[in-house]
């Protein structure tokens, strides 16, 4: 009885991590039509199986004003991810994280293009801070280390 549970349990667990995985399936980015870096971003995302619809625009400011990116948090690049707002060179684990939690925040920010980001040289693991989208007024909280 108790094997049987544990492979239930086990499955369940495979499930949940499917149904999480399965929700982050397309993203829209918009950036700068001459941004190498964040074509190197959507490649990434592009690797890592994630369907990419790109907007160019060429005044960044207004897309940071529209979805509420404060300029301590921005980035080159902003994308929309299931309700969310991604501002940035965020790992796709830290995507993941976000759509799998159903958090009641605006997005997640990795602020400026910070060396060893996707899209910015090879990724160097727990380097990484991602922040909370704040509302106006609001201090930026920790998401996650990737």
């Amino acid at each position: 009885m108790l094997i049987r549970t544990g492979v239930a349990f086990a499955a369940l667990i495979l499930i949940g991590v499917a149904g999480n995985a399965a929700e982050l399936k397309t993203v829209q980015v918009f950036k700068s039509p001459t941004c190498g870096c964040c074509t190197k971003y959507i490649e990434y995302l592009q690797q890592n199986g994630i369907e990419v619809s790109v907007v160019s625009v060429t005044d960044m400011a207004v897309v940071h004003e529209k979805y509420g990116v404060p300029p301590t948090l921005q980035s080159c690049h902003t994308a929309l991810v299931n309700n969310y707002v991604v501002e940035g060179h965020v790992p796709v684990a830290a995507l993941k994280k976000l759509v799998g939690e159903h958090r009641k925040i605006k997005g997640i920010a990795l602020p400026g293009m910070p060396p060893g980001s996707p899209g910015m040289g090879p990724m160097v693991p727990g380097t990484l801070t991602v922040y909370e989208i704040p509302d106006a007024g609001d201090k930026a909280k920790i998401f996650s280390v990737e």
